[in-house]
């Protein structure tokens, strides 16, 4: 099957053409046929499927035809990144429509939003926030919209937009077309769904697990060996481009700060971050100037980088569907990626739970040559960052920043968790090193 079977318009398809798209992904020949005949949609797909252009490519078929200079189609996002990012798409795709997008958020002066809206777009990208505030003061008039789209409608849950998409949906004509996608399927987005959905057809790719083209290892260590650790992983793995998450703003911007005067070409993103610096550490990452990028949950939902290689979560995150989110962002068209979580004692429970919805046992790893049986260090005295850089022939005071390093190397970087090496003895309080099998997660190759 091919893009051509959807009888698109002729400029549409050269958009897709130009593109390089051949053949529509599962999520789109399931999605792309109801859009297109007007129904109302309840898509779940994981982060990386093509879930974006399954909604984009019909919306804009159906603008294609009708007045123009009004809003026609809204679609919300929970965060400004994923607004820019489907902003994105749909100027590529629609790139000879003619068809105009606008993206409406908080954090940025919102004079050139309402200047844009005034000037005529058929599509406005929003995040919930500010499109109330210009719905309150008159900027913007969706008497006129013909299809809703709520991305990513449980993120939108977590992030507690619930009363603010209420208030929206209160505002919109009652006959539009709708759409809903979401990569989990809590029963409060199953609520509304059936709420505001009429006859949906439901469309699910997959289940709510991370994609089968990565491979997830963990790797048992103590809270305040984890910054030594991730360097030393850095310093001797084949690594393209690295995601690190973690769980507070404070640390991915201190983490941040520690690698960049370690020599690691590092940059984070966070939600206090002004949208301008958030840009430009996204644009650095996607273009190689960052090889890693440390961020919060929160602000790495609209990163796209589809040569992500590398996922490493320096915190747990608190739940499956975290979990799910994140590790879609390495593994994706095509490619395979890797998954590295580093776990602390508390941590213990919620890995079986991991393994529980993944139907298998993650990987153990103990990295060679890595002392696990370093001691934490008392209040103000030190921290991981200074016993990473003993540990480094030739390494400077953390005050000066070494010269850029590029993180690829041929060496292997660990061994599975069989007992062996340095740190046995710190890591014996994991049981699951004990007779556990080394099971690597499945790979396989799917589409983009």
């Amino acid at each position: 099957m091919n893009f051509k079977s959807f009888n698109l318009h002729p400029h549409i398809e050269s958009g897709i053409r130009d593109l390089g798209y051949e053949a529509p992904t599962p999520i789109q020949i399931q999605a792309i046929p109801p859009i297109l005949k007007s129904r109302d949609v309840m898509g779940q797909a994981q982060t990386g499927t093509g879930k974006t252009a399954a909604f984009v490519l019909p919306i804009l078929q159906r603008l294609m035809d009708g007045p123009r200079k009004h809003v026609r189609a809204l679609i919300m996002a929970p965060t400004r990144e994923l607004a820019e990012q489907t902003h994105e798409a749909i100027r590529q795709l629609g790139r000879y429509t003619k068809l105009k997008s606008v993206t409406i958020y908080g954090g940025v002066n919102q004079n050139p939003q309402i200047s844009k809206l005034r000037s005529g777009a058929e599509i406005v990208v929003a995040c919930p926030g500010r499109l109330i505030d210009l719905m309150d003061k008159g900027v913007i008039d969706l008497g006129r919209v013909e299809v809703l789209v709520l991305d990513e409608a449980d993120r939108m849950f977590d992030m507690g937009f619930l009363p603010d998409i209420r208030n929206i949906l209160k505002r919109l004509p009652v006959e539009r077309q709708t759409l809903l996608f979401s990569a989990t399927m809590p029963d409060d987005v199953r609520d509304l769904a059936e709420s505001i959905l009429r006859n949906p057809v439901t469309v699910k790719v997959g289940d709510a697990v991370p994609i089968s083209t990565v491979s997830h290892a963990i790797y048992p260590v103590d809270q305040h060996l984890k910054t030594s650790l991730l360097m030393k992983i850095l310093d001797c793995t084949d690594m393209a481009s690295v995601l690190v998450f973690t769980r507070t703003k404070d640390r991915a911007t201190r983490l941040a700060k520690q690698m960049k005067k370690s020599g690691f070409l590092v940059t984070s993103l966070q939600g206090d971050l002004p949208q301008n610096k958030r840009q430009e550490a996204l644009n650095g990452f996607r273009s190689g100037k960052y090889q890693v990028l440390v961020a919060t949950d929160i602000a790495a939902r609209g990163i796209d980088v589809s040569q992500i290689s590398h996922v490493i979560n320096y915190d747990m995150p608190d739940t499956v569907d975290a979990y799910t989110h994140r590790i879609g962002r390495t593994g994706r068209a095509t490619r395979n990626g890797d998954a590295f979580t580093f776990v602390t004692r508390p941590d213990r429970a919620f890995v079986w739970t991991i393994e529980n919805v993944l139907g298998e046992k993650l990987e153990r790893r103990i990295l060679a040559n890595f002392d696990y049986t370093i001691p934490a260090p008392a209040a103000g005295k030190g921290s991981s960052r200074s016993q990473h850089s003993r540990t480094r022939p030739g390494s400077t005071n953390d005050t000066q920043q070494s010269p850029p390093r590029n993180t690829r190397s041929s060496s292997p970087v660990s061994r599975p968790g069989s007992g062996a090496g340095r740190g046995r003895r710190d890591l014996s309080h994991f049981p699951f090193h004990a007779g556990s099998p080394q099971l690597k997660s499945r790979r396989s190759h799917s589409t983009r």
